[in-house]
């Protein structure tokens, strides 16, 4: 007699066919919810960056400036970096939209960015030093939860804890530089603190000055603090972009608003030789590295100190400058890594050599491009601090003017036009921008106050420049101590570091 109930064979393989439905069912609505969460932040984005420019476009010559009690201020500055920042993030999040598809952490990474942007956002409309601070405290917790997107991870987990250490840090000494002068002053507003600072003892205005110079090089990187940077190789190439791009700028916007405090507490040379002195240390540091994203942390780090060295320099609007600039480079540096991987071969590092007429014609161009810059931005022409930016436009051009005459591919006409043409527009470009955005941060104190030569910053010039030509002539490879010390202090964590049992993504 048959039975009509199922075997147990058959019961199994029926429930099993279900349980495969329902798992696919599950997955594919978890894909398109996470489709969905995708494009609806990637056009949130997108919408807040057309907004902002178009905003910024129309109100350049007249910029308005709204005030909500002591706790929001809005300026031409804000829309700026705003226009900047959610420019950034589309991108990125736009990159990430195919590069993480099917990544189990996509839809964190995305609202992680959401959270991220608006934090900058909220901080530099930030009047109230509360506010502030929590903003900056929050941007470096969002942004170690990027290093460690991939919870599954060790390594990505590790270098995670490790970058939040610092970050944590760095907003403890933010606090407590705000905090000591707003209770001193009993002033607890940004626009406040700025307007009295000048009338603050030392006492209390170097303290505060040095914990908020503190803050910013963490953030940014700045040696001795670059460790977390080099380390965090582990996240995903997007959000690399972002940390590169926009978190590390940050030290640009908190010093711009914090520049009436430098001047009164007189710690703008200090600013300077930092900058200075990781400029130097990273591009030295560069040279060793063989892989691609370490390049570029290093070459991140050296900006950075560049950028510094110009705050340090009473130039904050030319700092400004450059942060934008650098975001925009290095967003497509780290975006295009893969390409830069897969056409690059590892080769050594090239001394610098150069017959008399190419050093004559670098010279010459170098020469002119820095007059051309004097004129253009009216830099250079006293005995201050703008003779320092002069001679790093006079370097950069001569840098460029040499890898081109040194090119055998190009013809002689070729080695002699192409230079002019490229810093003409360079130097053009930068103008323009450098005077937008001066005039975008006109209302704020102090921004782009040239300060007077002393001799700590003549000397360390002089040092600067021995450095570049020790860095360029190749003669850092005949001083193995000198080559040791490098490759230790740009070791990453230890704990950090990818093993070939690790999951990457």
């Amino acid at each position: 007699m048959e039975s009509n109930e199922l075997s147990p064979s058959k019961t199994e393989a029926k429930s099993n066919l279900a349980f495969e439905h329902s798992q696919q069912g599950k997955q594919g609505a978890q894909s398109g919810t996470k489709s969905i969460v995708s494009s609806t932040v990637i056009g949130v984005f997108w919408l807040l960056f057309i907004g902002n420019l178009v905003y910024l476009i129309l109100n350049f010559n007249d910029m308005p400036t709204w005030s909500f009690g002591s706790v929001l201020s809005i300026n031409g500055f804000t829309l700026l970096i705003w226009t900047t920042v959610t420019f950034f993030s589309a991108i990125v999040s736009s990159y990430a939209g195919n590069y993480l598809k099917g990544f189990r952490f996509q839809s964190r990474f995305v609202l992680l960015c959401l959270g991220f942007t608006l934090s900058v956002m909220v901080l530099v409309m930030s009047n109230h030093v509360v506010l502030l601070i929590a903003c900056w405290l929050i941007m470096g917790v969002l942004m170690a939860q990027l290093i460690g997107i991939d919870k599954t991870w060790g390594e990505a987990r590790e270098a995670a804890k490790f970058a939040q250490r610092y970050f944590l840090s760095g907003a403890l000494f933010l606090a407590t530089g705000l905090l000591l002068l707003a209770f001193y002053s009993d002033t607890f507003t940004v626009s406040g603190l700025s307007s009295v600072v000048a009338q603050l003892p030392l006492y209390i205005t170097l303290p505060s000055a040095l914990c908020v110079i503190a803050a910013a090089i963490v953030q940014s990187a700045i040696y001795p603090f670059h460790r977390w940077l080099v380390s965090a190789m582990t996240s995903p190439t997007p959000a690399s972009a972002l940390m590169h791009a926009g978190f590390v700028n940050g030290s640009g916007i908190l010093l711009s608003l914090f520049a009436a405090l430098l001047f009164a507490s007189d710690t703008l040379t200090i600013l300077f030789v930092i900058g200075g002195f990781t400029a130097i240390i990273a591009q030295f540091a560069k040279l060793l590295q063989v892989n691609v994203k370490q390049k570029l942390a290093c070459s991140t780090i050296a900006q950075m100190g560049f950028m510094i060295m110009q705050c340090g320099l009473g130039f904050f609007n030319a700092a400004v400058v450059h942060l934008i600039l650098h975001g925009f480079y290095k967003a497509y540096l780290f975006l295009s890594s893969g390409e830069e991987i897969a056409q690059t071969n590892p080769r050594k590092s090239v001394a610098l050599k150069i017959k008399p007429f190419q050093a004559f014609v670098v010279l010459l161009f170098g020469g002119l491009g820095a007059v051309l810059f004097m004129f253009w931005t009216g830099k250079g022409f006293h005995l201050d601090s703008s003779l320092f930016l002069t001679l790093i436009v006079a370097i950069t051009v001569g840098q460029v003017t040499y890898n081109i005459v040194n090119e055998q591919s190009l013809s002689t006409i070729q080695k002699i036009t192409v230079p002019p043409l490229l810093f003409i527009t360079g130097i053009g470009v930068y103008t323009l921008l450098y005077n937008a955005v001066s005039h975008l941060m006109a209302d704020m104190p102090m921004v782009a106050k040239a300060i007077p030569l002393s001799w700590p910053q003549v000397i360390f010039g002089i040092i600067f420049l021995v450095g570049f030509f020790i860095m360029k002539l190749g003669v850092y490879q005949k001083i193995p101590w000198l080559y040791v010390k490098l490759m230790n202090i740009t070791q990453p964590f230890n704990k950090s570091v990818s093993t070939y049992t690790s999951k990457s993504v």
